[in-house]
């Protein structure tokens, strides 16, 4: 009986604690990417990729902590788009297939969105595996799962802006910018309305 008891206790720490990694994660994030500028931005990025790799290599079957350690990687590869960048879009582009093959609607299907704009916002062969066609069907997919999503809608309405299809990035823009306040999340809601804002400006003149 100590035993088991044992073991639940010891169950519920770790779940905890996977929890907490994740949110950490988000919140780190949100500062890293929004916040932070030049080489306080990079060192960020740089540590925040060893805390996500650490996290992951403590639970490799958590769909979520994969989702956002290729959220982390690729953004930082789109920041710092240097050598490293490509490695680093291959590894994002790994983490995100492996949480789709877990569970697909982990985060509300964030795993299609980042790996839908992974496909539109590198480069194709042979550089690397940009694919247009691959990232709208993943974006699609991303929307049919969380039609209100702010982040589903935001990288939807790029897309369709980069395929000079107006109409449908505003009616998601129109979705997206209507998505309510991520509990938590309020760093990075502020930076992705402002994106947000910025493509609306950018149909406007278009």
């Amino acid at each position: 009986m100590k035993t088991l008891l044992t073991l639940i206790v010891t169950s519920l720490i770790s779940l905890n604690v996977l929890a907490t990694d994740v949110a950490e994660l988000q919140t780190d994030w949100a500062v890293a990417n929004y916040q932070l500028k030049g080489d306080e931005q990079q060192a960020a990025f740089e540590a925040l990729i060893e805390k996500a790799d650490a996290a992951v290599e403590a639970d490799t079957n958590n769909p979520d902590l994969l989702i956002w350690q290729g959220i982390i990687k690729s953004s930082f590869a789109g920041i710092d788009g240097g050598l490293g960048a490509l490695g680093l879009v291959k590894s994002a582009r790994a983490s995100l297939e492996k949480a789709m093959e877990i569970n697909d609607m982990a985060m509300d299907g964030s795993a299609y969105t980042s790996l839908g704009a992974l496909y539109y916002q590198v480069p194709g062969w042979p550089i690397a595996f940009g694919n247009d066609k691959k990232a709208r069907q993943l974006l699609e997919k991303a929307v049919s799962i969380n039609p209100d999503g702010l982040d589903s809608n935001y990288f939807y309405a790029d897309f369709m802006i980069r395929e000079k299809e107006y109409a449908k990035a505003k009616a998601a823009l129109e979705k997206a910018l209507a998505a309510p306040t991520r509990p938590g999340r309020e760093v990075a809601d502020q930076g992705r309305r402002a994106e947000i804002e910025a493509l609306m400006a950018k149909i406007k003149t278009s």
